[in-house]
This record gives C-alpha cells, structure tokens and sequence, in this order.
C-alpha cells in the first residue's frame, strides 16, 4: 500500500507524541480530510486534524484558543497541539446530510454568540485578496476583479452586534449527539457580525435562510426586517469568499468538484448583483 505524505507525517506524530493510540478509522473510512484520523488512548477517543495552511486563514494557535474558551455544550474539547497537528475529543453522535430544524439550529447559533469574544476580528478582504493571488492566473476573470474592486470600495458592512463566530456552519460540521447539536471545524472562528454568520450558513434555499433569520431575530431580540438587510449586504461577501475558496482548491487538487462549484458560485453571484 502507498502512502501519502500526509499519512507517513500522521504516523509520524502517532509514534512521537501518541505511541500507545489505536487508529480507529482513517480518512477513507469517515470522510475526515486530509491526514486526519480518530484515534483511541485508552478509553478516550480523539479527532488528529492537521492544518491545512493554504486555505485556512488562522493558524492552529488560534482555532487551539478558540476550543479552550467554548464550553462543552457547543463543541470538542482540545487536548494537544503541536507540529501543524492537533488533537480534540472525537463527538460521538449523527453528522446527516442536512440542516437541522431551524429552531434548534438558531438556538444553537444563539448560544455561541451569547459566548465571551475570541479576541481577533474575521476581516474577509484580506482573504478574499489572497484567494486571487493564491488561485490559478486563467481563472482570473474580468468578473471576478470587478467584483473585488467592488468590495473593496463599499467596505464591509457594519456590525448590528458583535460576537464570537463559528464561520463554517452546513451540515457535516453538525453533530448530533444525545446532548444535542455540537459543531466542530472551527478553522475560520473569530469575532465578528452576527448577520455574518447567518449569511454565511449553507442553507439549501433562500427561503431556509429567511426562516432561520426570523427564528434567530426572535431570540436575539432584534428586528427581523434590520437583521434580513443585514445578513443581505453580507450574501456578496460570502460568495466571494466561497467563490474563491473553491477556485484554491481546485488550484491546489485539480480536483473537478470545486471548479464546478465555483462555477454554480459565481453565477449565484450574478444574479445578486
């Protein structure tokens, strides 16, 4: 069997600093990413994720930190962090294919924004500046410019209320546990707007983001028709973001996925704009 590079580093840092693990699935077995893996030390289980620098726009420091200060009821706890690698508490439980009820889900979300603040604001042109320098030169269009240009002139949105975000919430980032939803990949955490994190939900329509908003209106006590303008002027920002990150990736993989998901990204940008 060949090994990819990330294998013989993830067997590399079992041997170092887990020598006593048991693998209990690989990435092919789970769907993790990468040279990620669930290992088991003694009675406790845990998730080896490694970073994945060239996309992620914080390092594993930060996402480290972030783990730290949030309590059990929202997401893993960390255990060890060191060479480009870190470990957390593997979340027994459901990860499905779809969104929950919105309900829970904005009280989920409710719960994270009512947690103190991480300490480093989410600023999306930067990031979204690097997405260009970092895609592939045949991919930069005339469109794509103009739409950077654009940003960068309006600036981003202000903010209705200022909370810590989780950035990357669709449904295989839910768990499902007997305790109720947890989330986990928390790479691209930060402070920042609340409607920024609405805007940025995978939702599977319009409609399911507009019930999501109204339910999440109602228990954060702010004006749905504020809070739906809010989360609108942000909806540019995060195609772009999704847009470019999809153009990286296919940079990187050469995989055809993401340059059709780029593709279907872009002409939902279009249609906004």
């Amino acid at each position: 069997m060949r090994f990819s590079n990330s294998n013989l580093q993830r067997d590399e840092i079992l041997s170092r600093f887990f020598p006593h693990a048991v693998l209990v699935a690989s990435p092919e077995q789970i769907g993790l990413s990468g040279g990620s893996c669930v290992i088991a030390t003694g009675q406790q289980r845990l998730v080896l994720r490694q970073q994945h620098a060239a996309t992620t726009p914080a390092p594993f420091l930060r996402q480290y930190r972030a783990l730290k200060r949030l309590p059990n009821s929202l997401a893993p706890r960390p255990q060890w962090l060191g060479q480009g690698w870190m470990a957390v508490d593997y979340l027994a439980g459901e990860v499905k294919t779809t969104l929950p009820d919105t309900h829970p889900l904005a009280d989920l979300l409710y719960h994270l924004h009512q947690q103190p603040r991480f300490g480093w604001r989410i600023t999306l042109l930067p990031l979204l500046e690097r997405y260009w320098q970092a895609c592939d030169p045949a991919r930069r269009t005339p469109r794509w410019l103009a739409w950077l240009k654009r940003l960068k002139r309006e600036g981003e949105p202000g903010v209705i209320r200022l909370a810590p975000l989780h950035m990357d919430v669709h449904a295989g980032n839910l768990v499902h546990t007997v305790s109720g939803l947890r989330l986990i990949d928390w790479e691209y955490a930060g402070d920042g707007d609340v409607a920024l994190e609405l805007a940025s939900v995978w939702t599977r329509d319009e409609a399911e983001r507009q019930r999501l908003i109204s339910a999440y209106a109602r228990m954060a006590n702010i004006g749905f028709e504020q809070l739906a303008r809010q989360v609108q002027r942000w909806r540019p920002w995060v195609l772009m973001l999704m847009a470019g990150w999809y153009e990286c990736r296919w940079q990187q993989t050469g995989e055809q996925q993401f340059i059709m998901l780029a593709d279907e990204t872009w002409c939902q940008l279009e249609t906004k704009g």
